[in-house]
């Protein structure tokens, strides 16, 4: 992990840069497998499995039998876990239902909105060296209370053609329709354009490599809905004097050990805190089963001593992080300065991984600096907003007039008759 003390402020692009590979050329190598699978269908699946993923499949849908098999090989313990972050991921989910209101802007005029569920979702669920089957849990949960009517998830198969156990305990949980052992680019075209197994679908949710965002942002462009740009992990920790050096190493590693492109940020005026932070990382990581993975990623990350905290505050916001620790003293006063993140965590006992298990907030959120303009998964995400409004007699009466100037000045003489017929029909009547 790179330390950089009082860096100058033309230096702040460069040491917030995302590791990234050129997006030409990871859309070189995904827009073939796009194009194979929407004119080979589940022939293209079968064979980007055998390659990518190392196993020959002869059916793509997990069966009946599979998922018996699962929920049997689950341990209890780790069902009343699922269980506990299943019912406050449902609990905050479910808070944010909206009533539906009527306004009456005029006499006679109404205005509501009305949410109505995406009917054909697809859920992306990254697998191999790290079966996320928490993301399920973010991802379904919503799903269901909005009430999408087919639900279906894809994720990769490991090299003996099986999904993980806990994947598909926590998919029937949740009320996921239909898995299929499809990853990566290949599996997001399935989900796009439909192939003799997969369905097509109206909107393609869930986190994954570089090669799964390009494939989703490709077909967004043609037509599919996405949730968002959603990367490689990261996290930045914003920490002062009173922060523990072991906490923050912890929250470090947690994130760098997603994979080689995830990216660990610290930001600091602590001085001493750094050399404590970087012996807690080495300590830390000899214990750590994918420590290799998270020695990558730490390669491009940083730990920057700054100034003072008006500094920091810049920096932070400026970064955009899909992750957000505040782990100062005062850190509700922090919280007020936070203009741009995907989800914040408060204080020195709010770790970020409490936040992708179980407190009931959603880990499905934007990544690269993307936390800008997008928020993260919510109830929201999966329902569409309409629009609806009725006039009266007395509605039409006195608000057509105003519509007819209108109309006239933009020089759309049809948009008036639509009104005035209205209008002259009314008159008519007396």
């Amino acid at each position: 992990m790179k330390v950089v003390r009082y860096p100058q402020q033309e230096e702040k692009a460069d040491l917030l840069s995302r590791p990234v590979m050129e997006a030409t050329d990871i859309m070189d190598r995904v827009k073939p497998i796009l194009e194979a699978v929407k004119e080979k269908g589940d022939t293209a699946l079968k064979e980007f499995t055998e390659r990518f993923d190392r196993v020959e499949l002869t059916d793509l849908e997990v069966s009946y039998e599979e998922f018996e098999e699962a929920y049997s090989l689950v341990d209890q313990e780790l069902k009343e876990a699922i269980q506990v972050a299943y019912n406050n991921i449902k609990r905050f989910h479910e808070s944010q239902k909206a009533s539906t209101a009527v306004v009456h802007t005029m006499n006679g005029v109404q205005c509501w909105r009305k949410s109505l569920p995406i009917e054909k979702v697809g859920l992306y669920i990254p697998g191999g060296t790290a079966p996320l089957f928490s993301t399920i849990l973010m991802l379904g949960i919503p799903a269901s209370l909005a009430g999408c009517k087919e639900r279906i998830l894809c994720t990769p198969p490991g090299t003996d053609g099986k999904i993980n156990s806990a994947i598909l305990y926590t998919a029937q949980l949740v009320g996921v329709d239909k898995v299929f052992k499809v990853g990566g680019a290949q599996a997001i075209a399935a989900m796009a354009y439909g192939t003799e197994s997969i369905p097509q679908v109206y909107k393609i949710f869930g986190p994954g490599n570089q090669y799964v965002t390009a494939a989703k942002q490709a077909v967004f462009q043609e037509g599919t809905a996405i949730d968002m740009p959603a990367g490689p992990s990261e996290v930045m920790v914003v920490a002062d004097k009173t922060a523990p050096a072991s906490f923050i190493a912890a929250d470090l590693l947690a994130q760098a050990e997603h994979g080689i492109d995830s990216q660990v940020v610290l930001l600091t005026t602590e001085e001493s805190l750094l050399p404590k932070v970087v012996a807690e990382i080495e300590q830390q990581l000899k214990n750590l089963p994918r420590a290799d993975f998270a020695r990558q990623s730490l390669a491009n990350s940083r730990a920057i001593l700054l100034k003072d905290d008006e500094t920091m505050v810049e920096w932070m916001n400026d970064y955009a992080a899909e992750h957000l620790i505040l782990s100062v003293e005062n850190d509700e006063e922090w919280a007020e300065k936070v203009e741009t993140a995907g989800s914040v965590f408060l204080g020195h006992y709010s770790p970020e991984s409490i936040g992708d298990y179980a407190s009931g907030t959603n880990h499905t959120l934007p990544t690269n600096g993307y936390a800008r303009a997008y928020s993260g998964v919510s109830l929201d995400s999966f329902v569409k907003k309409v629009t609806f409004q009725r006039l009266s007699k007395t509605g039409i009466q006195t608000l057509g007039p105003y519509v007819e100037k209108m109309a006239i000045a933009e020089n759309l003489q049809a948009h008036k008759n639509a009104v005035s017929v209205r209008l002259e029909q009314l008159g008519k009547e007396g």
